[in-house]
């Protein structure tokens, strides 16, 4: 896996050679130095789950054959539109959430000098996934349907961010607005289509296939982002933060989590009472309140219950698809979430 993740790494470098050469745009030193820059600090600094997912499950619709140099590109190039695309949703969610700290160092719009201009580096970002696509695929006879599964993801992931931002308005506190419909819409559109559903439509599509013929193979990959986005609202509040690698922020941040959710669902009036008055308070005194609050309605134990269940739902929905290799692609991707402590 480090020999993927290193030949992944080198794509990246000769992908961005590339951008800071087009020749559509005239650089000046200046712009190509800031462009470089730019996307050394914000497209290669997360996990790469995502990018390294198309090259697993590009692998594994081939059978496990040996792929050769070319399909190792290929699949790279395009594992690195999801990371570009990736950074630019974080660029731009940083600025709206006001945020301070991005992957253990400070939000580039919080650089001196940088400022506002990471508006338009977050336009750069998106526009440099069209520009690999078309240095890369243009003459392969998916091209089209790839531009269109972009951008089809990125429409889902921006309406999904608006629905998260309506509702967890600042200065309008409102806890009536959350329900499980509502989390689960949100999580559905702003997580499980990019993180889950777009790396598997891209090894398909490199694979020769049709994607309207795997719509089942979508609902699998969306009810799995869904279930990966509840461990991490779970996970935020109970995992150990020296394991979970941060101190969760859900509480204070006003976060429809699926624990609130669950919460508001599970408690008496006066249990509601404790939510109204303390829930998205940055005080120790009112978080310690809700956490006590998620202890006394077993939150834990609902949400091992919630998994168990998930977990049987998709390894059932995984075994009854025709494809082998399909079903292999699906289980890896649950193995790599299923009871993760991170």
């Amino acid at each position: 896996m480090s020999d993927l993740k290193s030949k992944f790494l080198d794509v990246y470098y000769v992908l961005k050679s590339e951008l800071l050469n087009d020749p559509d745009f005239e650089f000046t030193d200046d712009s190509r130095q800031w462009v470089d820059r730019m996307l050394d600090y914000n497209v290669p600094g997360g996990k790469l789950n995502r990018g390294l997912s198309v090259i697993d499950s590009y692998h594994l619709l081939n059978d496990g054959k040996e792929l050769t140099s070319e399909e190792i590109f290929k699949a790279s190039a395009l594992g690195w539109c999801i990371e570009w695309l990736q950074a630019y949703f974080l660029v731009l969610d940083d600025i709206m959430d006001n945020s301070h700290t991005r992957r253990g160092q400070p939000c580039w719009y919080k650089l001196p000098k940088v400022g506002m201009i990471a508006v338009n580096d977050g336009i750069l970002l998106r526009n440099h996934i069209t520009r690999i696509l078309k240095n890369h695929f243009r003459p392969k006879p998916y091209y089209v349907d790839l531009l269109d599964l972009f951008n089809e993801v990125e429409f889902q992931t921006a309406s999904g961010q608006m629905i998260d931002l309506i509702t967890t308005l600042v200065g309008e506190k409102d806890l009536s607005k959350y329900s499980l419909p509502i989390h689960r819409r949100i999580v559905q559109y702003k997580t499980a289509y990019y993180s889950f559903y777009l790396p598997v439509a891209c090894a398909l599509l490199m694979a020769g296939e049709n994607l309207d013929n795997h719509v089942d193979v979508k609902n699998i990959l969306i009810e799995m982002g869904i279930y990966f986005q509840v461990q991490d609202d779970y996970l935020d509040c109970f995992a150990d933060p020296e394991v979970l690698g941060k101190i969760g922020t859900d509480i204070q941040d006003f976060k429809c989590s699926w624990l609130v959710v669950k919460a508001l669902e599970l408690c008496n009036e006066e249990q509601k009472k404790i939510l109204d008055e303390n829930y998205g308070k940055d005080d120790p005194a009112c978080i310690a309140k809700i956490k006590a609050l998620y202890n006394d309605l077993k939150l834990e134990e609902v949400f091992l219950e919630y998994e168990k269940k998930s977990y049987e739902k998709l390894t059932s929905s995984i075994a009854a698809h025709p494809s082998k290799a399909v079903q292999a692609v699906l289980l890896s991707f649950l193995r790599k979430i299923y009871k993760r402590q991170k």
